[in-house]
């Protein structure tokens, strides 16, 4: 969405605020996933074994691996506003992981204001639902209400 403004953002609280392109989750995502975290799961990493014995039919990936797209997506969708200069990750109030991720699928974000605050800083507590789907299921793989410290910068509109 690009006509976001400071300005116009606490009245288009409940207003959706657009759905991300497709991304799809590869094998090599995953492992560098768990090499950067240490997650070395063999339901993530080793392919032949979850193909044999995870409940999942094979590998599937991290749920904070599909969480940390979440931010990502966000900015492509333009969920701040303009003139913003920082947005800066504050925290989630809450998270679900509903489905797991098989390797080779394909997420995409779509995203909603839930509520818009000036602080008295002058900064803004931005508040969204996330919800994460996948490419033909019928139900999301995950929810999650994220919240975002937003710094105008000296040309936003506020």
């Amino acid at each position: 969405m690009t006509d976001l403004t400071f300005a116009t953002m606490a009245d288009m609280a409940g207003t959706q605020l657009g759905t991300s392109s497709w991304r799809e989750i590869t094998q090599d995502i995953v492992n560098e996933f768990a090499h950067c975290t240490g997650d070395m799961q063999w339901i993530h990493v080793d392919v032949e074994r979850s193909k044999k014995e995870s409940p999942f039919g094979g590998p599937v990936a991290h749920g904070y691996l599909t969480l940390s797209l979440l931010s990502a997506m966000a900015m492509e969708i333009g969920v701040v506003p303009k003139g913003t200069a920082a947005a800066i990750n504050y925290g989630l109030d809450k998270v679900r992981f509903l489905k797991p991720v098989p390797v080779g699928a394909k997420v995409r974000l779509q995203s909603k204001l839930i509520s818009f605050e000036r602080k008295e800083n002058g900064q803004y507590l931005m508040k969204t639902e996330n919800t994460m789907e996948i490419e033909g299921g019928s139900k999301p793989v995950l929810l999650a209400e994220s919240l975002a410290i937003l710094v105008p910068g000296p040309d936003a509109q506020t």
